[in-house]
């Protein structure tokens, strides 16, 4: 695996003692979490004159940015990337912020593009629909990062495996923090953690406390603190309460345990979309120990109404616990709405009857391909796939039996629902024709060739879209509509998504929002007097390697 960030730990300001109400280190403005978000606004920030903490607790950065298929939603219509995003949005965000975002995506492409001058990345830009056929879709666009030179691996970058494209977008990005911190205006301290805002008398934020090293430490922020440390699909409880079903398994990432949204509740933060989590149908991996859920293979998305061309075969079916179909399995975007099938609730049965729902497939949808793969940022969970689908019939992720009638009872569903299911989807197949779901039929696969497979399927977040509000400023709100001085919020967290999803939204919203916050934060002003400051800037520190061989 290639890696070679090296984020220096250094300047931050005198060692003063919290106790006695003083700081630790001071700076203008402290960036909460290093992904894609977190780096814009860094780099905003530091552009704009300010001094710049950046933060990250886990010990590698790049979040889930690392792991996208890079592609930032962009638009040279702003008109029209504003009609799509109200309909995405369904009347759940205001005009002005969506509006924000749509302008914002106009610029993204000059934005990276001066932005590749610093590694002669290849920014390519090319028309892509929206995922649906809602207005200004067909004027929707991809911008991503073609190439770099001399950068990529097949293993891997920092701790994300395997290489995705998202890995050349936030190479950009770590790049161009790295000059800034070069230039002696942003420091970075990974594998550290904040815990609270810290806000004086009047509620404004005056800083965070963190623990670094196993030491509490209380950090100024002059100006402003920017949230963009991701949502809380590694959270358990938080997902207990705000997601109408669970286990919903996290696909990728265990570093998103919703710190923001809890500090920004803290402070007095309204918030927004918190039932809204944006992901797949997944496999739930037979060792507990194993932090995540593994997708089933995702094959091409597709747009009602704009795709010509055909799709290729899915290999499977999906029955509930009933051992009868519910869904149609290849729906338009797939990596968006798969999750909200779990959520059907049997009144007559008092219980979700679809969690765990069941994969199921033959001989020939075996030999097809593999059935799942893993997209994961972690130095230590990763599972390979095999290429056949025998090796997870042997560990348990994949059951397997001669007939359906004993892949039933291995799966504790009827029986003679499962075959009365099989027969019927096999009647589809060979009529051309999905009467009762509407799958396309170029995609249908009878299941016809013993043995037969199954999976327990399970609902998966890519991530999560709830968090603080935010206005058209990124500024965060109070229940009230009243923004919270000194505090800002960009990415993930309290994206303005509280619909569906916009296919690369969440890109856009890194790189617009983040751009809004660390200007802004650059430039905030308190109302009242700093509670204390130091004098000067500290030595270096130990700088920390966050490179990953």
């Amino acid at each position: 695996m290639v890696a070679f960030l090296r984020a220096s730990e250094h300047r931050g300001t005198g060692a003063l003692p919290v106790a006695n109400g003083h700081w630790h280190a001071q700076y203008d403005v402290i960036v909460v979490g290093y992904g894609a978000a977190g780096a814009v606004a860094a780099i905003e920030a530091a552009d704009a004159g300010a001094r710049v903490l950046l933060v990250e607790k886990m010990p590698d950065p790049g979040g889930i940015s690392i792991l996208s298929a890079g592609g930032v939603r962009v638009c040279d219509d702003a008109d029209a990337a504003f009609a799509y995003l109200q309909h995405t949005c369904g009347a759940r965000t205001p005009d002005d912020v969506l509006r924000a975002l749509a302008v914002g995506m106009t610029q993204v492409p000059d934005y990276l593009r001066e932005m590749a001058r610093i590694n002669g990345a290849v920014v390519r830009v090319e028309a892509a629909s929206g995922n649906y056929p809602f207005p200004g879709c067909d004027a929707l666009a991809y911008a991503d990062i073609e190439a770099i030179p001399g950068f990529g691996d097949p293993a891997g970058y920092l701790a994300a495996r395997p290489f995705r494209p998202g890995c050349l977008l936030f190479k950009l990005l770590l790049d161009n923090v790295e000059a800034r911190r070069a230039a002696g205006r942003l420091d970075v301290w990974l594998s550290t953690s904040v815990e609270r805002l810290v806000q004086n008398a009047q509620r404004e934020v005056q800083g965070v406390r963190l623990c670094r090293a196993g030491e509490s430490l209380h950090v100024r922020a002059h100006r402003a603190v920017v949230l963009a440390c991701g949502g809380f699909e590694a959270d358990e409880e938080m997902k207990r309460q705000f997601f109408v079903s669970t286990p919903v398994l996290p696909g990728s990432f265990r570093g998103n345990t919703g710190d923001g949204v809890r500090m920004a509740q803290a402070a007095g933060a309204a918030l927004w979309h918190m039932w809204h989590h944006h992901g797949p149908y997944g496999i739930r991996h037979p060792d507990p120990a194993y932090p995540f859920g593994i997708y089933a293979k995702i094959l091409p998305m597709w747009t009602p109404e704009r795709e010509t061309k055909p799709l290729p075969k899915m290999a499977w079916i999906i029955v509930d616990q009933r051992a009868r179909r519910y869904v149609n399995e290849y729906p338009p975007y797939i990596s968006d709405t798969g999750v909200r099938q779990f959520d059907h609730y049997d009144p007559n049965t008092y219980r979700h009857d679809r969690l765990p729902s069941f994969l199921i497939f033959d001989e020939a949808g075996r030999r097809m391909y593999p059935m799942g793969r893993s997209i994961t940022n972690d130095r230590e969970a990763w599972y390979e796939w095999s290429s056949d689908n025998l090796k997870e019939v042997e560990n348990g992720l994949l059951q397997k039996a001669d007939t359906l009638e004993a892949l039933a009872g291995k799966l504790g569903i009827d029986a003679h629902e499962l075959v009365r299911t099989v027969s019927q989807w096999n009647a589809a197949c060979d009529a051309g024709h999905d009467d009762a779901f509407g799958r396309r039929p170029e995609t249908m696969a009878p299941l016809r060739e013993g043995p037969f497979y199954a999976a327990s399927l399970w609902p998966v977040v890519i991530n999560t879209q709830g968090g603080p509000v935010h206005d058209a400023e990124q500024r965060v709100l109070d229940p009230f509509g009243e923004p919270i001085a000194g505090l800002y919020a960009a990415g993930e967290l309290g994206s303005v998504f509280g619909h569906i999803y916009m296919a690369g939204g969440n890109l856009a919203e890194c790189i617009v929002g983040g751009r809004i916050a660390g200007r802004n934060a650059a430039t905030a002003q308190h109302a009242t007097a700093p509670q204390s400051a130091g004098a000067n800037n500290a030595g270096d520190e130990t700088a920390e390697d966050a490179r990953r061989a």
